[in-house]
């Protein structure tokens, strides 16, 4: 604060009268004559505006490029003209003095920096630190730490100590490519980046620590998308000892509605507790596990009432249907809305509509009409619905559906509450799978989930007694707007269960000794049992920022090939680095 007295953001109408230093961006010169130049000035707390009035000043000014960084002295007086708008606008500077304290060196600007965010993106993130200086750029990053810092608080309040765990560890298979660094020191091996700190979070909990949380890097090779960072990502880790799935619900209802609710684009958030929605019951009424409840619309099945119809697409599938009331939409907006539906779904939609006299017009409505008193009372229609549908095998046919809700959702007026946070809890997810390559049993989501009923349940199942497939696990999602924010577990913290769970698999004792001996180790020294959760960070801030793109609030973010175009990562080494890592670079064949 050496060099100056008061930040760009600080002086108001008291001020008048003082003599004061402030520095910044020269942000803008605006010149009206050889005598008289209007300066805006600009750091991190705001701007101010400042005005030379002699021919030497105005000169002053003119000589510096714009964004180049100054310190200006002078006295503070009313302004004639008041902004309204503008935290200083009361105020300004009549500078005495002023000092190029760095020099832009260029006379052009990649693109002005108030308006980065309408520049393209390769352009943003090759100059990020100019990016950054746009004030709404910049107040995205400052929301993240604010909320970082509000989730530290409100996790240490609520008992849980914050302990990070290693970044360099061993790979591990938890669903996505690791990153790998080669070891030095020992040829021929790799450390890995964690994808999460999950082993060592449980490790924390079978070594006594009773509530551990980190805001954790996490490290996954794996493709960008608008809510997913390629390369790194930031979570809100937390485990908790002697606790079941309920305790972890009990937490997070706590912590997180306060937080969304101060620093949130909305000032709405749920309240505990939230909605629990089994995993079933959420893919048949919302078409997803990730359900919007800000949307008024649900799913129906219409299977039963329209796959006699003689309509090609219905045969021998499965239909599922959304009326949505109140629709006044054209063709036109019928048509492109089905077609952005299709390319979300990668399934075809169908539609018809319900005129003033009850009968159906309009898409499939001629395959309709034939059963359209059924179809009406099945579906309890009335006149000006309009009757999305999507046919094909269940999963598909859920698929489509779910896109459906979602984009009529917020394309329809009066079927989303869209000012508001609503969090719901996905519960009770299948414990396997067939897998669609291997067409045998597989693990649906975490292996290492307690499967509900524990024990007893996968014995049975290896009875006959019931269908694997049946078996739900301790594992559950947080959701938020139709976001997934994370997924967490009850965890399978016994050896015994833990083999018999991985039997069904075809996979034994050694398997798992091998592929995770350090967990299974220290289980067989008495575990206590114990759930836990991770939030993303980044998706989190996102949602609050009301944020399309995670790019917008991570301070350097890769772009969608995993390239850091700034600082030019990934990036060749030399001949030397690779030399003692005992790593040899070959040129990829050309296919033939």
């Amino acid at each position: 604060m050496q060099s100056r007295t008061h930040t760009c953001g600080e002086l108001r109408i008291a001020d008048v009268g003082k003599k004061v230093t402030i520095v910044g961006w020269m942000e803008n010169l605006r010149l009206v004559s050889a005598q008289l130049g209007f300066v805006v000035v600009r750091d991190f707390y705001g701007t101010t505006q400042v005005v030379a009035e002699t021919e030497e000043m105005v000169a002053a000014f003119r000589d510096i490029n714009k964004e180049s960084t100054i310190q200006v002295t002078g006295e503070v007086r009313e302004r004639s003209s008041k902004n309204p708008k503008q935290a200083t606008g009361d105020i300004e500077i009549v500078p005495e003095k002023v000092t190029v304290l760095g020099r832009c060196r260029y006379n052009e600007l990649p693109f002005e920096i108030n308006h980065s965010r309408e520049a393209d993106e390769t352009a943003r993130l090759r100059y990020r630190y100019l990016d950054l200086r746009n004030p709404e750029v910049k107040n995205n990053i400052i929301l993240r730490c604010n909320v970082v810092a509000a989730l530290r608080q409100s996790m240490t309040e609520h008992g849980f100590l914050e302990i990070t765990t290693p970044i360099l560890t061993a790979s591990s298979p938890e669903g996505a490519r690791d990153y790998l660094v080669p070891a030095r020191k020992h040829p021929g091996k790799f450390y890995a980046l964690p994808q999460a700190p999950q082993q060592f979070k449980q490790l924390l909990m079978t070594a006594g620590f009773d509530r551990y949380f980190q805001i954790a890097p996490c490290f996954r090779d794996e493709d960008a998308r608008g809510d997913r960072s390629p390369g790194e990502f930031y979570q809100l880790d937390m485990e908790m000892a002697f606790a079941g799935q309920e305790d972890v619900f009990a937490i997070l209802e706590d912590v997180l509605p306060p937080i969304f609710a101060k620093y949130g684009k909305y000032n709405r958030a749920s309240g505990a507790p939230f909605m629990r929605i089994p995993y079933l019951e959420a893919m048949e009424k919302y078409g997803t596990d990730k359900p919007d409840l800000r949307i008024d619309l649900t799913v129906q099945d219409a299977t039963a009432l329209l796959a006699d119809t003689g309509f090609g697409p219905f045969e021998n599938n499965v239909i599922k249907a959304v009326v949505v009331s109140g629709f006044e939409g054209t063709r036109k907006f019928i048509d492109k809305t089905l077609a952005d539906v299709e390319v979300q779904a990668g399934s075809k939609p169908y539609w018809f509509r319900i005129d003033e006299n009850g009968d159906p017009v309009g898409g499939i409505a001629k395959f309709v009409a034939p059963v359209k008193d059924r179809v009406i009372e099945g579906l309890g229609l009335k006149s000006g619905d309009f009757v999305a549908l999507g046919a094909g095998k269940l999963s598909a046919a859920q698929k489509t559906a779910g896109v459906l809700v979602k984009t009529l959702g917020a394309a329809v007026p009066g079927h989303m509450d869209k000012e508001q946070y609503a969090f719901c809890w996905i519960v009770d997810f299948p414990m396997y799978e067939i897998g669609e390559e291997s067409g045998e049993l597989e693990f649906c989501h975490n292996p290492f989930s307690m499967p509900s009923g524990g024990l007893e349940t996968l014995l049975k199942a290896e009875r006959g007694e019931i269908d694997p497939l049946s078996i739900t696990a301790d594992q559950y999602d947080l959701v938020c707007n139709g976001v997934e924010l994370s997924s967490g577990a009850v965890r399978n913290h016994d050896p015994e269960i833990m083999i018999k769970a991985f039997e069904m698999v075809r996979l034994g004792e050694e398997d798992v000794k091998s592929k995770f001996p350090a967990m299974y180790n220290a289980f067989c020294y008495g575990a206590p049992p114990h759930a836990g959760i991770a939030p993303g960070v980044d998706r989190m801030v996102m949602l609050l920022a009301g944020e399309d793109s995670i790019r917008e609030i991570i301070p350097f973010p890769m772009n969608k090939n995993a390239q850091d175009i700034m600082m030019g990562a990934p990036s060749e080494v030399t001949q030397k680095q690779l030399d003692e890592l005992h790593i040899k670079v070959t040129e990829k064949e050309e296919e033939q």
